[in-house]
């Protein structure tokens, strides 16, 4: 700013003449220009790694080598089908390789055009050959090992690593003639293996688990051989490691998540390259929408080497964060009373522990009990079932050294049989009645109990018709798994119904049977163990088994929905069983058994996650914990139904319960006393979408504030609305297609007024209980009682400017309305029409044009409007529209006709893939209007984006499809019920923070939604407002720079001008010292930042 001021000096000497105020107005504004852009430039500076000060020269060791002695990039390995995706991540790594070194080589691909395959020798001699020559420049070489031309489930998949090994190990031994080279080898996969793989196709094996286990034998296979000091020690400038982490490409038919995963994959490979953090074994990202770019430091400068960066770091945090204390896993039964019934019972109501003859179980991997016994430095074991440990039905040695609930029954009665033994699957003739299958679903369910009922009716050592017999089902867990893949098909209303399948058979055909059914456990604090990296958990190992829980980032609408649909399993489960369905006759029930409905992550005494109840891949549990669950399960058993346990702490143990002699016998409803409350009753009709309002503190400010910034609800006096068909109410009431026409503009989300909130929910009638006498509201249909609601249908942001003149001139014109000292409430909601037309007509409708219209809107606004608040609505994202359908002329032909730029492409078309960035491009553009300072300068004025349409998420009915009743009969316009969840939404938003304000609306619909003013903060969000230290005091009043209008001399006497050359001259060398020094600062401050920068936020 200092050279701004000795700009704007210059200009006073010239003694404020036109001819000079014209030329120095122009170099100030040019000025300006500059340092605009120079301040955007700056503004991606924390993306980008600064320089770490290191040697002039270049490196003569590989073990000191910086990223900035790289002078290019190579890669060999890939398979024809993945090339393309592996250029890409390639060309990806090396921009990230140009932030230090700009000269970068960006043709190292040219090697790879050949459209013939070509093994991996036959690359790497060529590779070595091309770069003989080069002697004096640092090559960075990636070796991609793909995984997919291997098996997973073939007999002969250790033979197969074991030859691509054998191929990387001699792929080496070329690339070893190269001088001043690294390389570093990573294992990459995608999701598609079973395409060509014959036994993948197999839905009875857990496929992922196997896939995951494949690229985890690679890795350490991998690791084995690089470990040799040959590849690291030999010479000074060649070394060659593993990455730490294999790179995983998941399929995706959308274009810009394709992108994102690339830009997520350069960056693994990037993090990988680089010395690892002290705090930081392998870095991998949950969070695809913010990438964190780590940086060299001062400290760690070097790229990656198995000198430089060891890696038995994190077999040691693996060993002592995952020793076991207690090795011996037996419980003492404390029961004295063990003895059966006199005779043997003929209601399951009487049925004591030492009547049990058999006991079987169905479910997953965790009744299967993969990775149970696996010791914790052994990965791998986790693909073997140890099924004699498993908590429900293991029948391994006894209780005093094996804690399940079949050892714990055989102490009842040690005739007991049905329970599993050792290791094997489900066919194996250990496993007896254990027909649980690793990776199995709610879906396999009626599979199983099929093949159990078989077993029990044909096995001589049980007498089906009079044996009693507990069965255990436990079941969901890869549901919620995989319930992002197909949020339909894994509703939680499918995924009851399947395990009410299952249960129907057992119920038909089982006679003295006691089901227990054991509730899908809270499966979300299972992140904890991923999020702590010290604790050295193969987070990309489970990321393929269950990726639809490690994924989200914390806080996001994905996680919340994980809550949901994991909360909708068990209350779906609770509802079945209470529907009395299972209790028809006496000697069968189905009892739920809940201890796993809210379980506290174990700690340890530093508080991190206690990795010793889990198995190698911190996923599946292991023997300490099944030790607790069969504990757990026991005591609900004994439990009465009503009263159950359903939280379980680990950490403080579990006692074993006894039956009572008041009442020895496993509960069951009847024995409980408990009334099933039947099925849920039906909802009443809804006759309108009011919304309940609880918010206490309604009072208006003391005084008629002056600040914008210090406005409460029921400040507000005048409301007004610009826009389009949406805030008309474009047959938001319409029940068939002659009414869509019709504008219901009084239940408008943003000006409606009709009736009371407690039947129609709009912005207007939730500020009516701050301020019954609110004016402006729109009525009614049509265009009789339109108050100050001046969208007009069809509009596009061009004619707002328009829209504004006439809100203007109306509010003036209205009588009613103090124009200068009422405060006003404009919401802006526009777009839609913009982008759905915007194949037609890229020029006038491109994002640059719209921002303009947006601007001239605003500054009408800013200029003319005295005490306003506007309210900016982001234009919603409208490709979730494309899912909305009804079988009905007015979805399947209106719904294209209105908006046909987005409706109309194919799925995975350029053209789709371009509205879609448009979309964006539209919600940026109008952020960085509204927030850019431009209507910062008054201080009873502010505009605000509310941004909860930004992400928007289709709403769902109950069995997981688009619920269409949110949309009017095209399927495109909102219903009421949309335009009352819109209402909420931008009050809502009203009162959060900009920055802290929702970025989506999840359409629940529910009365009690609506947000209350606090006491700490009773005003309407704003920017200024919404910093913790913001002040409301008038703000420094910003001007632009003018032409100075003093009385001149036409001319201008030449010693005046030869004066103000010599000071022009001294000023201009100045001006060049303040901004080389300014530069020189700015460097060395860039350089301190650099020493302490571990990381950055893109």
């Amino acid at each position: 700013m200092t050279t701004r001021s000795a700009l704007l000096i210059l200009a006073a000497l010239v003694g404020s003449c036109a001819p000079f105020t014209d030329t120095v107005n122009t170099d100030v504004r040019e000025y300006e220009q500059s340092m605009e852009k120079s301040e955007k430039t700056e503004s991606y500076m924390p993306i980008l790694c600064s320089p770490v000060p290191g040697p002039l020269s270049l490196s003569s060791s590989v073990d000191a080598l910086r990223p900035a002695d790289i002078s290019a990039v190579y890669t060999l390995g890939m398979l024809l089908s993945h090339r393309d995706e592996a250029s890409r991540v390639a060309s990806r790594l090396t921009e990230l390789l140009s932030m230090f070194n700009p000269d970068m080589i960006t043709q190292h691909l040219d090697h790879q055009t050949s459209v013939q395959p070509r093994s991996l020798l036959e690359e790497a001699e060529e590779l070595s050959l091309s770069l003989s020559h080069q002697v004096s420049d640092w090559k960075f070489v990636l070796l991609f090992v793909p995984a997919d031309s291997m098996c997973a489930c073939s007999p002969h998949v250790a033979a197969d690593v074991e030859a691509v090994v054998q191929d990387v190990e001699a792929a080496l031994q070329i690339l070893q003639r190269l001088h001043r080279t690294l390389v570093h080898v990573t294992v990459w996969s995608t999701y598609h293996q079973q395409d060509n793989c014959e036994c993948m196709r197999n839905e009875g094996i857990n496929q992922r688990l196997r896939k995951a286990t494949l690229l985890k034998t690679l890795q350490d296979s991998l690791s084995h051989v690089l470990e040799n000091p040959r590849w690291h020690s030999k010479r000074a400038d060649f070394a060659a490691m593993l990455q730490p982490a294999p790179v995983i490409l998941e399929p995706s038919s959308d274009s810009d998540n394709t992108q994102s995963e690339l830009n997520q994959l350069a960056l693994q490979l990037w993090t990988n390259m680089l010395q690892p953090m002290t705090d930081r074994g392998q870095t991998e990202v949950m969070d695809n929408s913010v990438i964190a770019i780590p940086c060299p430091t001062q400290e760690r400068p070097f790229l990656r080497t198995q000198i430089n960066s060891p890696t038995d770091r994190e077999k040691t945090v693996y060993s002592k964060s995952s020793t076991l204390t207690d090795p011996v896993m037996g419980t003492e039964i404390p029961c004295t009373d063990r003895s059966p019934s006199p005779t043997t019972p003929a209601s399951v109501h009487e049925l004591r522990p030492g009547d049990v003859k058999v006991v079987a179980a169905v479910g997953d991997s965790l009744t299967a009990a993969n990775g149970v016994g696996a010791k914790t430095d052994n990965l791998l074991l986790v693909m073997n079932e140890y099924r004699g440990l498993s908590w429900s039905i293991g029948g391994d040695e006894n209780i005093t050294t094996v804690t399940t609930l079949p050892n714990i029954l055989r102490e009842f009665n040690p005739s007991l049989t049905g329970f599993s033994q050792g290791i094997g699957d489900e066919n194996d003739p250990k496993a007896f009645l254990n027909q649980a299958v690793s990776g199995a679903k709610s879906g396999d369910m009626v599979q199983q109990v099929r093949v159990l009922v078989d077993k029990m009716k044909n096995d001589s050592r049980i007498d089906f018709h009079n044996d009693w017999k507990v069965i255990t089902m436990f079941i969901g867990g890869n549901d919620i798994c995989d319930f992002c893949t197909d949020s339909v098909f894994f509703s939680p209303r499918n995924v009851v119904l399947r395990i009410r399948q299952a249960l129907d058979i057992l119920h038909r055909e089982v006679p003295r049977a006691i089901v227990n059914l054991v509730e899908l456990l809270n499966i979300v604090p299972l992140r904890d163990l991923h999020r702590d990296k010290t604790l050295g958990c193969p987070t990309w190992f489970v990321s393929l088994i269950c990726p639809c829980i490690l994924k989200p980032k914390e806080g996001s609408t994905e996680l919340q929905k994980v809550n949901d649909f994991n909360r909708a399993y068990q209350r779906g489960i609770r509802e079945l069983i209470d529907s009395g369905r299972f209790d028809t006759r006496d000697n069968f029930t189905v009892v739920l058994q809940p201890f796993f409905r809210e379980v506290f992550l174990p700690v340890v005494e530093d508080g991190r996650p206690d990795r010793s109840y889990f198995s190698p891949d911190c996923f599946h549990l292991s023997q300490k914990a099944h030790t607790l669950m069969a504990r757990a399960l026991w005591n609900n058993m004994l439990e009465p139904v009503g009263n159950k346990t359903f939280t379980q702490d680990f950490t403080a143990g579990i006692d074993l319960k006894c039956p009572s002699e008041t009442n020895p016998f496993f509960r069951t409803a009847v024995n409980s006393n408990y009334t099933f409350p039947g099925p849920p009753p039906t909802s009443a009709p809804v006759t309108n979408w009011g919304s309940d309002f609880s918010c206490v503190n309604t009072a208006p400010s003391n005084t008629v504030p002056t600040s914008a910034h210090r406005i409460r609800p029921a400040d507000i006096k005048v409301v007004a609305a610009l826009g389009d068909s949406i805030t008309a109410g474009f047959g938001a009431k319409a029940k068939n297609l002659l009414q869509l026409r019709t504008e219901y503009r009084g239940v408008s989300w943003s000006i409606g007024g009709d009736k009371k909130l407690e039947t129609v929910t709009t912005l207007p009638n939730i500020l009516k209980k701050f301020n019954p006498n609110i004016k402006g509201v729109s009525k009614g249909q049509g265009k009789r009682q339109t108050g100050f609601n001046m969208a007009v249908s069809g509009a596009k942001i061009a004619g707002i400017p328009g829209q504004v003149r006439h809100l203007i001139d109306t509010i003036k014109n209205d009588s009613s309305v103090d124009f200068e000292n009422d405060w006003k409430l404009v919401t802006l909601f526009i777009g839609g029409n913009d982008l759905c037309q915007y194949c037609h007509d890229r020029a006038s409708l491109s994002p640059q044009n719209y921002s303009h219209h947006m601007m001239t809107s605003l500054d009408m606004l800013y200029k003319e409007l005295p005490r306003t608040i506007v309210n900016i609505l982001e234009i919603l994202e409208i490709e979730g529209l494309r899912r909305i359908k009804r079988d009905s002329l007015g979805c399947s032909v209106l719904q294209k006709y209105v908006c046909p730029c987005f409706l109309l492409p194919g799925e995975d078309s350029p053209e789709l893939a371009e509205v879609k960035r448009i979309n964006r491009e539209l919600q940026i553009e109008t952020e960085n209007l509204v927030y850019g300072g431009r209507y910062d300068g008054r201080e009873d004025f502010a505009v605000v984006v509310q941004p909860f349409f930004r992400n928007s998420i289709v709403p769902l009915n109950a069995d997981g499809r688009p619920d269409s009743t949110y949309f009017s009969e095209d399927c495109f316009h909102f219903s009421e019920r949309g335009h009352a969840d819109m209402a909420i939404a931008l009050w809502n938003n009203m009162l959060e923070p900009v920055g802290e304000k929702q970025a989506y609306n999840n359409f629940t619909n529910a009365r009690n939604n609506i947000k209350c003013p606090t006491e700490e903060h009773p005003y309407i969000f704003t920017k200024v407002n919404s910093s913790p230290t913001s002040t409301t005091t008038a703000p420094t009043t910003h001007s632009t720079a003018l032409p100075l209008t003093a009385d001149c001399p036409d001319s201008v006497p030449v010693w005046l001008a030869a004066v103000l050359a010599v000071i022009g001259l001294l000023i201009g060398w100045g001006v060049t010292w303040l901004l080389l020094s300014c530069r020189a600062k700015r460097s060395k401050r860039m350089m301190a930042a650099a020493v302490e920068m571990n990381g950055t936020v893109f």
